[in-house]
């Protein structure tokens, strides 16, 4: 048996042979498993759970096998059988790695083989995309092969309620997208029962598309928030004033870090608008943060670029895919500067409740693996970061795609020109054309070009994205022209002369069909037998149609991609070109660039036009050497090596967030789970009076100095005690007065627990019950100011530099020292509550549910609603039956 956990260890060619040698091995299984019946897949499925699960065999040990299963079932239930190479990448993602294939490659059906290896540990697969779309075709198209061998599979989508979500957890394998998996983790651990929980754990995880989520991802933290109390007023008086405040006179901008400083001149203008005479002033400071984030909103966030205005909301536009960003929102109140320029009403800001990095959610997992066609250029940081190597899988047929030299143009205007041009002469010989943009505003300009030369085209952004899909599966029939910004993350192969199953399931759509009922085998046997009657002819046309076509599209050269502007990162320029030549098939790429293009502007253009005016070059001619070519890449690669080290940046400051968050949520899983409290409430009863007494009974002074009226005083406000002060004043020794405090202490503590009683239904202790609803509700509380506290540390952390002082080093010692003292919060408050808290008796009631936001949204606090008036009032400074923490007339008490 080969050694598969060596494959990482060895040179790329003897990684091939390792690699052969287990497409060899699954062969050798594949005469048995033809024999078998479709019956008898299941059944070996248990077979093969039994022998992993008991510890009889590993994963790797039963490979072989499993995979010969998956590439039987997949012929017969979808019709496609594994490729050797498809193989190979199946073997590298068991392994946790990344595998690097070539678009068109069948990456989907790869995933297949290790998702179901490594379902049989019974502990749960993740497979994640990076859209809802994505997750839902995905599962919808492996689910056959997975149905006939037995396992379950699960879905997860963005509008699921959580008892949706259970379900789909508990299956074998649950194909979802990166931030639902993110989210629903964040939600489970602000859930106030353990049988709110969807997820149960982190073994296996594979990412499709991994570079666009573990890498083009990672500046981005979740975050769950909630609405907090703030004006909008301030956001309008900003808007309304920085238009007035002139560039390089009153503020300067650095486009390449993205960041605005005002000046004295700039400030001195905002003093007088404000009618105050120092911006900086502490009261002021929260002036300085507004006047910041409108200078950003107007400067370095474009209309159209970085977001869109849709339906009377600014909505965030995806710089790597083109796509909308549902429901997210910028923080740290730049969202509601950028609404209050585009003169939008303007959500409240909202307060992090509960937070974790891409990065740090996907190391939970205890293997972790991904699939791209573009990792090679980021495989420095997915081994520093993740811990991944990338192995490169051969390609099923030979690459014969031309990728010409890019054509630089002096001036926008002539580049645009030219590009429209070329368009019009491929356009007319009925060669599909792929045109890549970098924004919305440029696919929109293009199509005005198009337009006025008569070129039949659609537009693929961020602003129909409904019918993306479709789009792009026709992208490969004659003559047809698609402008789409960055491809990234599309998932949709183009194939030459068009997609037969799309264009035939879009008919049975308009024929009042439910595609989706027959995918998900939501059919009773019947009406599946009739979809199947109706859809075999349609789909037979379109095949027979889309063959000749096919043809057709070879003759006139295959697909031909054309970027129109360079991106900084180069795995999104090589998406682009990888969507051109998939398995074998010809086709050819070109980038059509200007000096005025942003990466050119910002990083490589002055040494160029230098040469264009030397030359006295025509605007409306092309450059095309390997100087330019080398300039661009020079520029590539320092604008990659910058984002590598923000993202670094960003790991960094959230490994202290990490640590922390770790710590509170373990003990939160602990306190769910039932523990008894018993030690650790006695624990902190001991640590809180005997503080009270070492502040108090200092042993260095004379006992008359000792502070005992203000002890007393302290004792009495933390615990009922009937201690005085001629009591403590006798014992005279600075031991004796801990220990006899201490004692009076638990003893109150064990008569508070004989009051309580036992539950005459459950059994429990109350006492153990109360300690867990306390301690919680504590923890939750404490955990969200300090998240509160910690978002500000970060923010102003920066200006630590100024005073030669390393920002991180200050960060961690400061949030180090924060965490200490909400840990001595929570056991002071726990301590302090414990002793006061009253059991009422209520009529049971139904159980609300718990709604938790992200921060797109305007409640995230996931508080149950009150318990309607049963006739007593509650007194305004009891704790808020809704479990806030707050006292009553500071929580729902003032709505009263």
């Amino acid at each position: 048996m080969v050694d598969i956990n060596k494959l990482g260890a060895f040179g790329e060619g003897r990684k091939r042979k390792r690699l052969e040698e287990y497409v060899r091995l699954v062969g050798s299984f594949e005469p048995e498993i033809e024999e078998l019946t479709d019956a008898d897949f299941p059944l070996r499925t248990k077979e093969l759970q039994r022998r992993v699960q008991s510890g009889e065999e590993s994963l790797d040990d039963v490979l072989p096998e499993a995979y010969a299963m998956v590439r039987e079932a997949a012929m017969r239930s979808i019709g496609q059988r594994h490729f050797d190479v498809q193989v190979m990448g199946a073997t590298v993602l068991h392994q946790g790695n990344i595998a690097e294939m070539r678009t068109g490659e069948g990456k989907t059906l790869v995933s297949t083989m290790p998702a179901y290896l490594n379902a049989l540990a019974g502990k749960g697969v993740h497979v994640v995309t990076v859209n809802d779309y994505l997750a839902k075709r995905d599962s919808e198209w492996m689910g056959p092969i997975f149905r006939m061998l037995g396992v379950s599979v699960g879905l997860i989508q963005s509008n699921m309620l959580p008892h949706q979500r259970q379900p789909a957890y508990a299956g074998d394998l649950t194909y979802g997208t990166n931030n639902e998996f993110g989210f629903d983790y964040l939600r489970d651990n602000m859930a106030m029962r353990h049988e709110d929980f969807v997820q149960r754990g982190h073994f296996f995880a594979i990412v499709d598309e991994v570079d666009s989520i573990l890498i083009d991802e990672a500046r981005t933290p979740l975050i769950i928030s909630g609405m907090i109390a703030d004006s909008a007023k301030w956001y309008v008086t900003f808007a309304r004033m920085v238009p007035r405040l002139k560039r390089d006179t009153d503020y300067e901008i650095d486009e390449q870090k993205r960041t605005v400083a005002v000046m004295e001149a700039g400030i001195d203008k905002v003093e007088r608008e404000l009618g105050i005479e120092n911006l900086y002033e502490q009261l002021n400071t929260p002036l300085v943060h507004h006047l910041q984030n409108a200078l950003r909103a107007k400067e370095l966030y474009k209309r159209d670029v970085d977001y869109i205005v849709q339906q009377g909301e600014v909505k965030i536009v995806d710089e790597f895919t083109g796509r909308i960003l549902e429901g997210r929102r910028y923080s740290e109140g730049l969202h509601q500067a950028i609404e209050a320029k585009e003169n939008v009403r303007i959500k409240e800001e909202n307060q992090t409740l509960a937070t974790i990095t891409i990065q740090n959610y996907f190391r939970m997992y205890e293997k972790l693996a991904g699939m791209t066609g573009t990792a090679r250029t980021q495989a420095k940081e997915f081994e520093e970061v993740y811990k991944l190597s990338v192995v490169e899988i051969p390609t099923n047929a030979a690459m014969v795609r031309k990728d010409d030299q890019d054509l630089i143009y002096k001036t926008e205007q002539a580049k645009w020109n030219a590009v429209t041009e070329d368009i019009a002469e491929r356009h007319e010989q009925g060669q599909p054309i792929l045109v890549g943009t970098v924004s919305i505003e440029k696919s929109e300009l293009l199509s005005g070009y198009l337009n006025r030369r008569g070129i039949p085209h659609h537009v693929l952004n961020a602003k129909q994205h409904e019918r993306e899909a479709m789009i792009v599966a026709q992208a490969g029939r004659v003559g047809s022209v698609t402008v789409a910004t960055n491809m990234a993350g599309r998932g949709v192969d183009i194939l030459l002369g068009g997609n037969a199953e799309s264009l035939a399931r879009q008919e049975m759509t308009a024929n009042d069909w439910d595609n989706d009922r027959y995918l998900l085998f939501e059919m009773e046997p019947d009406e599946r037998a009739e979809y199947e009657a109706v859809y075999r002819p349609i789909y037979e046309r379109y095949k027979t149609a889309a063959d000749a076509e096919h043809e057709e599209v070879v003759e006139s050269g295959g697909l031909y991609v054309l970027g129109t502007e360079r991106h900084e990162s180069r795995r999104i320029d090589n998406q682009l070109r990888g969507r051109a030549g998939r398995q074998g098939d010809p086709g050819a790429s070109k980038f059509y660039l200007s000096l005025g293009d942003d990466l050119m502007r910002l990083f490589a253009s002055d040494r160029i036009e230098r040469i264009m005016e030397r030359l006295k070059w025509p605007e409306d001619e092309p450059i095309a050497a390997k100087m330019v070519s080398k300039a661009i890449q020079t520029a590539q690669n320092n604008v990659e090596e910058r984002n590598f080290e923000i993202r670094k940046n960003v790991l960094k400051y959230d490994e202290v967030m990490n640590t922390q968050r770790q710590v509170i949520y373990e003990e939160r899983q602990k306190i769910l789970e039932g523990r008894d409290l018993k030690d650790e409430a006695v624990q902190m009863v001991t640590e809180v009076v005997s503080n009270a007494v070492a502040q108090c009974v200092n042993r260095e002074i004379f006992p008359e100095e000792w502070d005992l009226p203000t002890l007393v005083t302290t004792l009495q406000a933390t615990y009922p005690t009937a201690l005085t002060v001629e009591e403590i004043k006798e014992l005279g020794d600075a031991d004796l007065i801990s220990a006899t405090v201490v004692e009076d202490a638990l003893a109150a503590y064990e008569r508070k627990e004989e009051e309580l009683a036992v539950d005459q239904q459950t059994g429990v202790t109350i006492m153990r019950e109360l300690e867990r609803m306390v301690l919680l509700s504590i923890l939750d509380n404490a955990w969200r100011e300090h998240l509160y506290e910690m978002d500000y540390l970060q923010e102003g952390i920066g200006l630590r530099a100024y005073g030669q002082r390393d920002p991180l080093v200050e960060y961690q010692r400061e949030a180090f020292d924060m965490f200490g003292e909400m840990k001595d919060a929570i056991r002071d408050e726990f301590v302090r509550y414990i002793y006061r808290v009253e059991l009422v008796r209520e009529q049971p009631r139904q159980r609300a549910p718990r709604t938790l936001t992200n921060q797109s949204e305007d409640d995230g606090t996931g508080q149950a609603a009150l318990p309607s008036s049963s006739g007593d009032k509650i007194p305004r400074n009891a704790p808020c039956p809704c479990g806030s923490g707050k006292k009553y007339k500071k929580c729902h008490g003032a709505e009263v």
